[in-house]
């Protein structure tokens, strides 16, 4: 690539902004394209701001600096043979390159009475994806007022968790036979079931909604499939993400469930490339942090000019890190279940509510969980990381009580 071609970013996340400043530091333009009104932010904090524990700007992304630049605008469509990009108020932006960091959108499940005619939520009901839905969120809830909390992986979680602790009456309704199944062992799902319940959340597994019921165009009650209903004030829904990939797809990308790219991190398309939730490499969707930053690493030596930089996947390991006066964290990499044959080591304080567990096959870590006391996370996640043989020098279980820093 020219030093004088133009790279145009849509989306300002965590990957976008990213690659912006990775650019910029490599001296690289780069304009960004961002749909939101506030400053680009982490969403991974967003669970914090409804907590009440962080203002908005607290979880604002570093500004960005010249020649990196953000515009606020809706992007609408992409001509690839013209290569600009329309936005919804009728401007067009030129590139040369196209990056699509445009993230992921809420799943919003198939409930009845879920929308209203003109297909908007009705009152009360929100998602939990963007800083809207927070600070929407944040202006209805009170001590005392009735939320149902729709889904109970890492987002659902977290969000109950934050409504507790601002004095709603939470109901979290989750429809697996566990809480964050995709990441924990059923141990590990105790603990944090306990830690729910321990603020007053009132957790059903294996529990299907099927029916939103609104009166007067706002929620009155959730009713669920066995026809037992919940009253409701609040209702978030946190049914998980799907990658948002309208716009390339429209534009005729490969799209499979996200937008699908090379090791390069470049799409069907030699002059696009897609970078964090969106994209999908090599069969993965991670919708994780970690990977969108590395991705965005990646791409941004790639542009920059680098023959040999390669993405060739992410080892993520998902962390929940929730403070203030009853604090819970948890930590889980790799396969957390083992199959036959494994090697498994466990530690586990009922009374402190702590548990650490690993699993290794072939005298190599293949996957952890770690709940209330994380101060060996960081040793473990490198020795799962790395894929290397362990030492031999001493027991599994030197991998649980040896601090190596987190």
């Amino acid at each position: 690539m020219t030093s004088n071609s133009r790279v145009v970013v849509i989306g300002a996340g965590l990957a976008g902004v990213r690659l912006a400043r990775r650019l910029g530091e490599l001296g690289t333009p780069a304009l960004i394209v961002g749909e939101e009104e506030h400053r680009p932010y982490n969403r991974v904090l967003l669970a914090e701001v409804l907590a009440g524990r962080y203002n908005p700007d607290v979880i604002s992304l570093p500004g960005l600096t010249a020649p990196a630049e953000l515009v606020r605008a809706r992007v609408t469509g992409i001509d690839r043979a013209g290569r600009t990009v329309a936005c919804a108020d009728g401007s067009e932006i030129a590139y040369d390159t196209l990056v699509l960091a445009t993230g992921s959108n809420p799943v919003l499940p198939p409930l009845r009475g879920l929308f209203t005619a003109d297909h908007v939520l009705p009152e009360g009901v929100h998602a939990f994806r963007t800083m809207d839905d927070c600070l929407g969120l944040s202006k209805a809830v009170r001590p005392g007022v009735r939320a149902v909390v729709i889904g109970g992986g890492l987002l659902g979680v977290s969000a109950a968790r934050a409504l507790a602790v601002r004095g709603a009456q939470v109901v979290l309704a989750q429809q697996s036979e566990r809480l964050m199944e995709r990441q924990l062992d059923p141990a590990a799902s105790k603990l944090v079931k306990r830690h729910l319940t321990d603020l007053g959340v009132e957790v059903h597994t294996e529990c299907r909604v099927r029916d939103v019921r609104v009166v007067g165009g706002a929620v009155r009650s959730v009713e669920m499939a066995d026809g037992y209903a919940l009253d409701a004030d609040l209702v978030v829904l946190a049914c998980g993400v799907r990658p948002r990939a309208k716009l390339a797809e429209t534009a005729g990308l490969a799209v499979h469930k996200g937008v699908l790219v090379d090791d390069q991190l470049r799409t069907s398309d030699p002059h696009i490339y897609a970078i964090g939730d969106c994209a999908q490499h090599d069969g993965n969707l991670y919708g994780l942090a970690t990977p969108a930053l590395d991705q965005a690493d990646t791409l941004a030596e790639l542009l920059a000019g680098s023959t040999t930089a390669r993405y060739t996947g992410t080892r993520a390991l998902t962390r929940l890190t929730l403070a203030g006066q009853a604090p819970f964290d948890l930590a889980a990499f790799g396969e957390t279940e083992p199959r036959p044959g494994d090697d498994v080591v466990q530690l586990a304080d009922a009374t402190r509510g702590t548990y650490r567990k690993v699993v290794v096959r072939d005298d190599r870590l293949v996957g952890g969980v770690l709940v209330g006391e994380l101060g060996t996370v960081g040793a473990l996640a490198r020795a799962w990381e790395g894929a290397e043989p362990l030492p031999d020098d001493g027991p599994l279980l030197h991998l649980l009580t040896n601090d190596g820093g987190s």
